[in-house]
């Protein structure tokens, strides 16, 4: 089972109120049924591949409308071949939409109406059937963090973003393939997402992952940054040790000044030390103290000097 499957599964189970139930089946019948006109009576018909969903949303309608509901198990013969479970509400088609506040005297609305989100609670509620519908989510493991809801019409996706944003998650809408998708890459706003719709176990699970591998990729930028350094070091005091030689096998080391000279010992002795350490080295040697700077100054020094022989060279 994939994560966003599990993350449906999980909503399914949650007791909703009454008012959120109609907010959770208005998002839902606005974007995954159709109404249909068979022997003179309106009927809706609801697709789903999930059959928690199926389950949910029989009980759910059967209980809210006290209708018949008839249910066909179909088989995919393409693909995964997987279970489509189709059912149809044989009565009471309009009514149901009107009192889930998408059809009106005028017709299908855009977006619901008011009534349906006004509460916090029920705003939710519309959120889960809107994921019940169509969402998706990649699994915590991958490294690209994506959710995303999809509908047919622009407005009711802009609405629908616009009931995230009431709780801080910055969704976008963006087109694909003639649907219009509200999707949302910030990892901590998906968390906050899975917990409104109630999916909290799958928001830990989402969470303690992503902790995971944010722990790793840092520890992992730490050793890169640490091997960085010290391949500086080396490069460093390549340079250093260099220009010493140079100097030496010029006759040129024993005539600088004392000060270079005392540096140029050290890095001879100790090649692959960083500044820090030779900075402790020179002061226990010499019993005075020396900045990092200072050292970098007389080890600047040096490699100038071994320049200039190089430069008489050519």
């Amino acid at each position: 089972m994939s994560f966003s499957s599990e993350v449906k599964h999980e909503i399914t189970t949650v007791l909703f109120k009454p008012c959120c139930e109609r907010a959770l089946l208005s998002a839902f019948l606005h974007i995954n049924s159709n109404l249909l006109i068979v022997n003179k009576q309106m009927q809706l018909q609801i697709e789903t591949e999930n059959a928690a969903i199926a389950k949910r949303m029989y009980q759910i309608i059967k209980n809210r409308y006290e209708v018949q509901i008839e249910l066909t198990v179909l088989r995919k013969q393409r693909l995964n071949k997987s279970n489509v479970y189709v059912l149809r509400v044989l009565e009471k088609g309009i009514e149901i939409l009107e009192d889930v506040g998408i059809y009106s005297s005028k017709g299908m609305r855009e977006t619901p109406s008011k009534i349906i989100t006004l509460k916090e609670c029920c705003a939710k509620a519309y959120l889960a059937g809107a994921f019940l519908a169509s969402g998706s989510i990649n699994a915590p493991t991958t490294a690209n963090y994506h959710l995303e809801v999809s509908t047919d019409e622009e407005a009711l996706s802009r609405y629908i973003m616009r009931l995230m944003k009431m709780f801080d998650i910055g969704a976008k809408v963006t087109e694909r393939r003639g649907r219009y998708i509200v999707y949302v890459k910030a990892a901590d706003q998906i968390a906050d997402f899975l917990k409104i719709t109630g999916a909290h176990s799958k928001t830990l699970e989402f969470e303690d992952v992503r902790i995971q591998r944010d722990f790793r990729n840092s520890l992992t930028r730490l050793d890169n940054c640490e091997v960085a350094n010290e391949v500086k070091t080396i490069k460093a005091g390549n340079a250093q040790i260099d220009a010493i030689q140079k100097l030496i096998e010029h006759n040129r080391y024993s005539h600088i000044e004392e000060r270079l000279i005392q540096v140029g010992d050290l890095r001879m002795e100790n090649p692959e030390t960083s500044l820090n350490e030779l900075i402790d080295l020179y002061q226990e040697k010499y019993n005075e103290p020396i900045s990092k700077s200072g050292l970098q100054h007389r080890f600047k020094k040096l490699i100038e000097l071994a320049g200039k022989i190089e430069e008489s060279e050519q």
